[in-house]
């Protein structure tokens, strides 16, 4: 395995335990996966390619026990999910060695205040969507305290329009939840907070891309390292 691919993996787990740490989640962490376990999700992600039979086995219990909302996120292809009654898709991991992009042609701030925060973590939940969590506990406010993580908007004509998440650890930075509102969507709103965050940010950087967003993405410079399985209970 690339160490790309294993760099986006190692902050995804620092982005786990950020949000279980701050959500009030428990915390489950194998030599083989990361768990963040609550109310209302179970999210997996899957730590290398070779885990060891005992932290499977753990794994499958948690799954079959779990009463929420089940997500494993696998790079590796080390999980089956079918046998835990779980459907897949696909997801490009993608990394960008830093190199400068041209400056957005709108606002982007980083956020300051939990006021501010409240407002951008309200856009995530409105416009990525963040089924099951409600503001408040979808971003927790605590992150804005939590070294490496930052909230980042963007204003369109006065209002803001988007906002992402980033996670800066070693030697690199993840982004996460790029969001546009629906009705400032095909203005440009997306390229120019990810050109922000770039050239913000001169270390390497990573993401995890919908179908949607991997053609601004590759615009950009990512590059595809692996299709990451997504493995869910959710139809």
């Amino acid at each position: 395995m690339s160490a790309s691919l294993h760099l986006a993996v190692r902050n995804a787990a620092v982005l786990t335990t950020g949000l279980a740490r701050t959500r009030g989640h428990d915390l489950i962490t194998r030599a083989g996966f990361l768990a963040m376990s609550g109310p209302t999700l179970l999210r997996v992600l899957a730590l290398r390619p070779d885990p060891d039979p005992d932290d499977v086995a753990e794994l499958e219990l948690l799954v079959k026990r779990a009463e929420a909302r089940v997500v494993v996120e696998d790079s590796f292809g080390a999980i089956d999910g079918a046998a835990l009654g779980l459907t897949s898709r696909n997801l490009p991991v993608m990394i960008r060695p830093h190199t400068p992009v041209p400056p957005p042609d709108f606002e982007v701030e980083r956020v300051r205040t939990p006021g501010e925060w409240a407002v951008a973590e309200q856009v995530v939940v409105d416009g990525f969507p963040m089924p099951g969590f409600p503001t408040g506990n979808a971003l927790p406010v605590a992150l804005l305290d939590r070294e490496g993580f930052a909230v980042h908007t963007i204003r369109r004509d006065g209002e803001v329009a988007g906002a992402c998440l980033t996670v800066e650890a070693d030697g690199a930075v993840g982004v996460y939840w790029v969001t546009t509102l629906p009705e400032h969507r095909s203005r440009g709103v997306g390229r120019a907070l990810m050109q922000a965050v770039i050239n913000e940010f001169p270390v390497p950087m990573t993401l995890s891309a919908a179908r949607a967003g991997r053609p601004l993405y590759e615009s950009l410079g990512f590059s595809v390292v692996t299709e990451a399985v997504w493995w869910s209970n959710a139809g």
